[in-house]
């Protein structure tokens, strides 16, 4: 099969000359062939594998390329990469593998085209172009990758066992790839993952989350998840979220199975933000439920304060998992901690006090919240569902008065410290704490407006309850 339509732009043609030159033979090489013949959005990053020295190969074409960036150079893996406009382009010599057992990190040597191939995880990357004079265009496919391509496989080219336990964050990749393009692993690579699960111990935290994150972005996350899961995976990596599977049963009365109600919690709310913090939120709002399950024989079963135990459980997750734990961490806690909040405001009798404290802790990040919340209505009565939906309007069309009246969303609060210090003469001091919380509660619970004539007469008559003066030089006062 020729496909000189994938390699038209002028670089093709650029490195086949610069490796002529070279006396190398060079290709094309792996995401760049797949995602063409899926006619997917083609990679902007391209790898090219030539048949002896990539740093020369990478030297002479850069020499030639007039809107090329600085030339980086990895000796220790024979690698060159720089970039030209929006490309980035990659250069390797062919090589061969082996491993030791308890590292993923390989002893390289020089090899062949056949070598590189055989190394490559899935038959669907191991696919090439050659862009030599005698061939230049035609497709080399000793493992079958387009057939796999069209049958929608995840193939390892040689014995999955040995691929996987040579580097076991393929496993992470077989399904990564079946979640994004929606294949199938083919069944006795996805039982070689079951086999070889435990390995995946030997890879550093960041890479496994570098895969895992790509998982929580594809269109229907819950594919991945459930993969990760079934192979048993997912036990070294969230065992929080493994501890929310089954369902128990105490005299007739059953909670739901709260692991596959997550998955579908993520998959609702994934069509509605690529916001990944957001989605990671949706993952764990209900982490803190396995550790608060409780059986009362008046209600049923519970899980009292699951939210607050799970924003603190996210804390040692990120931190353990090398997530960042600024303020992606302070957004998935602050969203998990009050993700039941809303429904509480569902009661037609809520106060607009009630919906003041909402909006002021959930605060720019409203919309969100409410958008996991309406995320996390997985009943399958469709009655149900529409009643809830139709209940989460009226809780908008509240708030929606509410802040458009007291302005508390991104509440700041009408009078500063400062201000305070000045009027009253004080250093600082825990009054001022004092009056600037009793002024914020007073807001809150709609004593006062949320100006600053109210603010500061609430601030005067709080001054004379506390026994401070005011000093006289503000005609104001």
């Amino acid at each position: 099969m020729n496909l000189e339509g994938a390699i038209k732009h002028p670089i093709f043609q650029l490195v086949s000359e610069s490796a002529q030159e070279l006396q190398q033979d060079v290709y094309v090489v792996g995401g760049f062939v797949r995602d063409y013949l899926l006619d997917r959005n083609q990679k902007k990053d391209i790898d090219f594998v030539t048949v002896g020295s990539g740093i020369n190969l990478a030297t002479n074409v850069h020499g030639k390329v007039k809107s090329a960036s600085k030339l980086s150079v990895f000796k220790r893996f024979g690698t060159a990469m720089f970039k030209m406009n929006d490309l980035e382009l990659e250069f390797v010599g062919a090589r061969k593998e082996s491993y030791s057992e308890d590292s993923r990190k390989p002893y390289v040597e020089d090899g062949t085209l056949d070598d590189d191939q055989k190394r490559r995880d899935f038959t669907i990357n191991a696919m090439a172009i050659s862009l030599n004079q005698g061939d230049y265009g035609e497709l080399v496919d000793p493992f079958g990758g387009i057939q796999d391509l069209e049958q929608k496989i995840i193939r390892t080219p040689l014995d999955p066992d040995i691929t996987y336990s040579d580097d076991p964050l393929r496993m992470m990749r077989a399904i990564r790839f079946a979640a994004q393009l929606q294949f199938e692993i083919e069944e006795e690579s996805f039982q070689s993952i079951i086999r070889n699960a435990e390995r995946i111990l030997i890879v550093s935290q960041e890479r496994v989350m570098d895969e895992f994150q790509k998982i929580m972005q594809t269109d229907k996350p819950s594919i991945g998840l459930k993969l990760l899961d079934d192979a048993g995976l997912m036990q070294y990596i969230l065992p929080e979220l493994v501890a929310l599977k089954g369902i128990e049963e105490v005299e007739g009365q059953k909670h739901k199975d709260n692991f596959y109600h997550t998955l579908e919690v993520v998959d609702n709310i994934a069509p509605h933000t690529d916001n990944i913090w957001l989605r990671w939120a949706a993952l764990l709002h209900d982490i803190g439920k396995a550790p608060t399950k409780r059986y009362d024989k008046t209600i049923g079963w519970t899980f009292h304060s699951h939210e607050f135990v799970g924003a603190k459980m996210a804390f040692k997750l990120f931190k353990r998992q090398k997530l960042p734990l600024g303020a992606p961490l302070k957004y998935v806690q602050k969203i998990v901690k009050l993700s039941s909040r809303p429904i509480s405001l569902i009661d037609e009798h809520v106060t607009d006090s009630a919906l003041r404290r909402l909006l002021f802790e959930a605060g720019e990040d409203f919309d969100d919240l409410i958008t996991l919340c309406k995320a996390d209505i997985t009943t399958k009565n469709e009655r149900k569902q529409r009643k809830f939906k139709e209940n989460f309007q009226v809780v908008e069309q509240k708030i929606k008065e509410v802040e458009e009246r007291d302005r508390v969303r991104n509440f700041q609060p009408p009078i500063s410290g400062e201000e305070i210090m000045e009027t009253f003469g004080l250093q600082p001091c825990k009054e001022i704490g004092i009056i600037k919380m009793s002024i914020k509660e007073a807001i809150l619970e709609g004593e006062i407006e949320n100006n600053y004539e109210s603010a500061l007469k609430y601030m005067l008559e709080l001054g004379k309850k506390l026994y401070l003066v005011p000093k006289l030089k503000n005609s104001d006062l």
